[in-house]
């Protein structure tokens, strides 16, 4: 008996195989951008080092800002943070329960100043 000789590879089992990789990830990745897979935040379990920070800006329950203790419009801190050399650490604390659009305000003014040093303080929840 004489063996044929192997001069092609069939390529539809590796393309369907493909095909079915790229649909679950088109579907994953929409459940994660419509929300239908719930995501929970994590928490603090560890503690971290406090770094050397001057700068701390503050928004409270409301929506409300402060820098330095004294309250303040989002204009004026991105008035203020012009000022500022672009190596100072920044700590913004927020309130668990502010929307998230004021804290990305807030981030987003801090982060496009040229800001590196950006730290978010949080509760710790040791055991």
């Amino acid at each position: 008996m004489d063996e044929k000789e192997f001069d092609y590879i069939n390529m539809i089992p590796f393309i369907d195989v493909m095909l079915v990789l790229l649909t679950i990830v088109l579907m994953t990745s929409t459940f994660v951008v419509t929300g239908i897979i719930p995501v929970e935040l994590p928490r603090v379990a560890g503690k971290h080092e406090a770094a050397t920070v001057t700068h701390v800006v503050v928004i409270d329950k409301q929506g409300a800002l402060s820098y330095q203790g004294k309250a303040i419009t989002l204009l004026d801190l991105k008035n203020i943070v012009i000022d500022v050399p672009k190596e100072t650490p920044f700590l913004i604390k927020a309130d668990k329960d502010i929307h998230l659009q004021s804290f990305v305000e807030v981030l987003d003014l801090i982060k496009t100043a040229g800001f590196k040093k950006v730290s978010l303080q949080t509760e710790w929840v040791g055991q």
